[in-house]
């Protein structure tokens, strides 16, 4: 295990520094797409070298043309790298403001289009949403998206947030539910040392954009799917 710790450190450090050329390189000839394919190319990398094994279901639900809003349950700090990776389009991700101070992590994840939000909600909330559902609109990104709100204590699915499905009634997006199986296994929240295991990923059917006043089967029905994913079904 202090093995895998050190390998996986030693990743990171690579990462880092490898990261600062690349976003001077983006700054200059304005393709921010580059980091997003750089930071998808270490992921990789890291995955193959520290051994885990990983099996995706519902790969056909990736294919598509336009932006979508994938949301997963959330399990530990393996599931974005991981997302990143598997989603075949460049995405972004919102993330609470604290990482946008990490040294030439923050800015990098600033300028290729990630979204800050401020945890106690409210009109911080709000504004995070339009930000990301404009970028939607007029850039075409897609949005990785934890509608439990943060990481699950015990590994079970949480209740929903309404953050999300706010996203998909202001851009138009579909939603992909995700669902996430084995990560909580190898690195909990709380946890510093990540263990070996085994992943499965289940990508569902997505769900039309959101129509007035139906938010609340929406999130039912996101809920449902992502939930029969982790007991290794499909919705």
């Amino acid at each position: 295990m202090i093995v895998r710790a050190l390998t996986l450190a030693a990743l990171v450090l690579l990462f880092l520094t490898a990261l600062a050329p690349a976003l001077l390189a983006a700054l200059l000839f304005g393709y921010r797409d580059l980091l997003i394919h750089q930071c998808r190319a270490a992921i990789r990398l890291a995955w193959l070298v520290l051994g885990y094994r990983l099996e995706v279901r519902g790969a056909e639900h990736l294919d598509g043309p336009g932006p979508r809003i994938y949301m997963s349950n959330h399990l530990s700090l393996i599931d974005g790298p991981l997302m990143c990776m598997l989603i075949p389009q460049p995405v972004r991700v919102i993330l609470k403001s604290s990482v946008f101070r990490i040294p030439v992590l923050g800015p990098a994840m600033r300028y290729v289009g990630f979204v800050p939000v401020e945890r106690r909600g409210g009109s911080a909330g709000r504004r995070s949403i339009a930000l990301a559902a404009r970028s939607i609109r007029l850039f075409g990104y897609s949005f990785l998206i934890y509608p439990e709100g943060t990481r699950s204590r015990d590994g079970r699915l949480g209740p929903f947030r309404r953050g999300g499905f706010f996203l998909a009634a202001q851009s138009g997006a579909p939603i992909v539910p995700v669902s996430i199986r084995g990560t909580y296994e190898i690195l909990p929240r709380g946890g510093r040392l990540p263990r070996r295991g085994a992943v499965v990923v289940t990508f569902h059917r997505p769900r039309p954009a959101l129509q007035a006043g139906a938010m609340a089967g929406l999130m039912k029905d996101v809920r449902e799917a992502i939930a029969a994913g982790l007991e290794g079904g499909q919705a």
